[in-house]
């Protein structure tokens, strides 16, 4: 079986709604991607990952770079692993309240133009195919995917706190939980 971690993006310099659309880390993120980094290359040989991916947004981008310069890699860009889309109807200033809400249900309740369901297995999907694989990605698309292996409808299966190292296994055709990462103390933000 191949190792697999998804790990939630550094601390990032804004937050929703906040005076930039795509922030990249604060001094705490910084630190945070390389504690990551270290982590994950203390892993045993068999189980360290080979390939970095990361979510188009600055601050998975940010967070994932220091893990592919100590493995040597080139980090693969995958929107696939990115932010839960939002409603085309929304602005930027509605997201924070719409994703608020969107946290209090299941996947089939969310109100979007997308089938946030899909989605979630889209994201479970994808990630059967890797191995051997370090996944930087948001709070949200690592809800997808544990709530999925979990069996339950819930948006919120738990709160990855930033940095978060969830793991996961593969054989190329399932995906199994084997570790859930640490849990944020407080809210999303």
């Amino acid at each position: 079986m191949a190792r697999l971690y998804l790990i939630r993006h550094g601390r990032p310099s804004s937050t929703w709604g906040g005076h930039d659309d795509d922030p990249g880390l604060d001094e705490a993120g910084d630190l945070q991607a390389r504690a990551a980094r270290d982590w994950l290359l203390s892993r045993p040989a068999a189980e360290r990952p080979k390939l970095v991916v990361s979510s188009p947004l600055r601050r998975c981008r940010e967070t994932a770079l220091p893990t592919a310069e100590a493995l040597g890699v080139n980090m693969e860009i995958d929107p696939g692993v990115g932010e839960i889309p939002t409603p085309n109807a929304l602005g930027p200033a509605e997201r924070g309240p719409w994703l608020q809400n969107a946290f209090q249900g299941t996947w089939k309740a969310i109100q979007g133009d997308f089938d946030y369901d899909v989605w979630r297995g889209d994201i479970a999907a994808s990630l059967v195919a890797r191995g051997d694989t370090a996944v930087f990605s948001h709070f949200v698309a690592i809800n997808a995917v544990v709530s999925r292996l979990l069996g339950i409808e819930e948006v919120l299966a738990f709160r990855p706190d930033h940095c978060s190292i969830t793991v996961l296994e593969t054989d190329g055709r399932t995906l199994s939980l084997i570790q859930q990462g640490a849990e944020a103390a407080t809210g999303v933000l």
